[in-house]
């Protein structure tokens, strides 16, 4: 399982060593607001961290949990999967963090980590992103990253806009 470092966060596999920290990050309702609508019970962060453990173990990449290097505290997550867990589908980059931590740039230096990621060790040729309409700082993470708006999709039941940078385009901003 791939640990990966940025300037002030170390992504590490999200595991059981990490449910306390999951907890607060996925049962706060601002954090999951344009994810789900509502607070995570624990018994649905205990199911997360076990199908993310499995997707690592048979694909090799899911969701990494965020630990702040200077705390050790776990400040966010994110992921690198195929959209609606389909292979078929191109690979998704998606995070969030605790509130606590917004305004900070930890979500472009993570987005930033992930799609080196994504770009050089899977080679994938196209990563995309999705976010409520109305999540305005997601929007602003994906267009930081040199993203383009795809439209307006439907993914996980709900209307989402969808944005998507390929890895020419990807290289062709230096981040190679």
């Amino acid at each position: 399982m791939t640990v990966l470092h940025s300037a002030r966060l170390r992504f590490e596999p999200m595991s059981d060593a990490h449910y306390e920290g999951l907890r607060l990050l996925n049962g706060d309702p601002q954090v999951m607001r344009f994810i789900t609508g509502r607070a995570e019970t624990p018994e649905e962060t205990r199911a997360v961290i076990a199908r993310v453990r499995a997707r690592w173990e048979t694909i090799g990449y899911s969701w990494w949990s965020f630990i702040e290097q200077d705390t050790g505290e776990l400040v966010g997550a994110g992921c690198i999967q195929h959209l609606a867990q389909d292979p078929a589908n191109p690979q998704e980059i998606g995070w969030r963090l605790r509130p606590d931590r917004w305004g900070r740039g930890y979500a472009i230096e993570a987005a930033e980590r992930m799609a080196r990621f994504a770009f050089d060790k899977l080679r994938a040729p196209l990563l995309c992103a999705i976010c409520d309409p109305a999540n305005l700082r997601s929007q602003r993470i994906m267009e930081k990253l040199g993203m383009a708006y795809r439209g307006e999709e439907i993914w996980h039941g709900r209307q989402t806009l969808a944005y998507e940078i390929g890895r020419d385009a990807w290289q062709a901003r230096g981040q190679a």
